[in-house]
């Protein structure tokens, strides 16, 4: 059984599913449903739609450079069936996919540490702002570290306008 790949979203296009095309040079392309080749008809770049894996990769959202990316690698020399090769490859494809999960989570958690940080930042910086509604007048008027140091500044005294004769 083979699994091909939509050549639109990348994901896994099993056999009797999915739609074919095969363009006038004889390049065949294949697609997981009617979105990703409606989306291919209409000239879209798969780099631009935020769905597809190739966006996820291009912007750091998914993993793009593993070691264990090189196992689901299509290989088209045929293997002689080998009983014990075949009990050892289905027990590290369970090893595999162990590491990778483990791998992709670390990943994720990385990208969101950046964010976590902003947040707390922005959080800190709001409060700062709005320390008056958190605390009561009277006692940020006791405790003069929860203000913020109070500046004068010189203002220097315009005509007012009642001095000044209205133009018309």
């Amino acid at each position: 059984m083979r699994l091909e790949k939509c050549w639109f979203c990348s994901s896994t296009v099993y056999p009797g599913h999915g739609i074919q095309f095969v363009r006038n040079d004889a390049k065949i392309f294949r697609f997981c449903r009617s979105k990703c080749h409606k989306n291919f008809k209409m000239k879209r770049n798969p780099r631009k739609v935020k769905w597809t894996k190739a966006y996820r990769r291009l912007h750091g959202k998914d993993m793009t450079h593993d070691s264990t990316f090189e196992f689901e690698r299509k290989r088209n020399r045929p293997e002689r069936y080998d009983r014990n090769l075949a009990e050892n490859t289905l027990k590290a494809i369970k090893k595999i996919d162990k590491i990778r999960s483990d791998r992709a989570s670390d990943h994720i958690k990385n990208r969101l540490k950046t964010g976590k940080v902003q947040r707390q930042k922005e959080a800190r910086k709001q409060l700062e702002q709005g320390i008056h509604l958190v605390k009561a007048p009277h006692a940020l008027a006791q405790d003069s570290s929860l203000c913020l140091p109070k500046i004068k500044v010189n203002v220097s005294q315009a005509q007012t306008e009642e001095n000044q004769p209205m133009e018309e």
